[in-house]
């Protein structure tokens, strides 16, 4: 069945989302997707020309001037959130890119195939497995695998995902991750290599291990593509931070290219607001 929506911006098939990345591979440029947890953000991030938005729960505390962490925690309905930003801020003013709805998969609570079949709804191109629990490790990771909120409800997610013709572009923090969501039908894995370094409220305490960091990254991405060699893969987190810290991480992997959130949205607002105010501060007065 024909898509009803083509040529009038979101949402897009699943196929459609394919074919603009490829496009955007093929004129020798890296995929950018990027995090917006507000209007304004998404509005200036899609002039900037990106290739997708993603909208995470996490994305409203950032904006809030709080740590991306929030959103692993109780503190609100993290599918809730996300739809709210996509429903009421985002999709009103993005006009042409794709835009991906981030989906709580481990949500006791939730029908997934209701809740994916509102997500389509809304005018979603597609899902992103935010909050992930594949960037939870040691005990408290084993307690919710152990207690009916395993990493296995994103993949299943995924799975029924691609059954719905939705895009998914999924995190993955190793190569057994990688392998899984592959096999579910992800569109683009992402490798996170822990939370972004840098900012106001970014860690700072963190090993920034560049060795490390490439190759876990490319470890990723060969796990990925043994199934699909047609997968996306992108890269996220540590210590990939700014532009020429993605352009070194393109240039030691394999990766197309670069997911932002932190290191996008909420650093662009840190240094620009702060910059123009000490220019509004250093106006002489007569």
């Amino acid at each position: 069945m024909p898509n009803p929506w083509t040529g009038i911006g979101n949402p897009y098939t699943k196929q459609e989302v394919v074919d603009r990345l490829k496009a955007t591979l093929a004129k020798g440029e890296p995929i950018i997707a990027a995090g917006a947890g507000t209007g304004i953000s998404a509005k200036f991030i899609e002039k900037g020309g990106a290739d997708l938005i993603i909208i995470y729960n996490s994305g409203r505390f950032r904006m809030m001037g709080h740590g991306s962490t929030c959103g692993l925690m109780a503190y609100g309905d993290a599918n809730a959130i996300a739809m709210e930003i996509g429903e009421y801020e985002v999709l009103p003013v993005v006009k042409e890119i794709p835009v991906v709805c981030g989906v709580h998969a481990t949500d006791p609570r939730r029908r997934m195939w209701h809740w994916l079949g509102r997500v389509k709804e809304m005018g979603f191109s597609g899902v992103n497995n935010f909050p992930t629990h594949t960037i939870v490790d040691g005990h408290f990771r084993g307690v919710l695998e152990e207690t009916g909120m395993s990493v296995e409800k994103e993949f299943e997610m995924v799975g029924l995902a691609t059954r719905m013709d939705l895009f998914s572009i999924v995190y993955v923090a190793t190569p057994e991750e990688a392998i899984k969501m592959a096999k579910n039908g992800a569109d683009a894995v992402i490798a996170h290599v822990g939370t972004t370094v840098g900012g106001s409220i970014g860690v700072v305490n963190a090993v920034v291990d560049w060795d490390h960091t490439v190759k876990v990254s490319q470890d990723i991405i060969d796990a990925a593509k043994s199934v699909n060699p047609n997968i996306f893969t992108l890269t996220h987190g540590g210590p990939i931070n700014t532009p020429k810290d993605v352009e070194y991480i393109l240039s030691k992997t394999t990766a197309d290219g670069f997911v932002g959130a932190s290191s996008l949205e909420r650093m662009g607002v840190e240094d620009s607001l702060t910059t123009l105010t000490r220019e509004f501060k250093k106006v002489p007065k007569p």
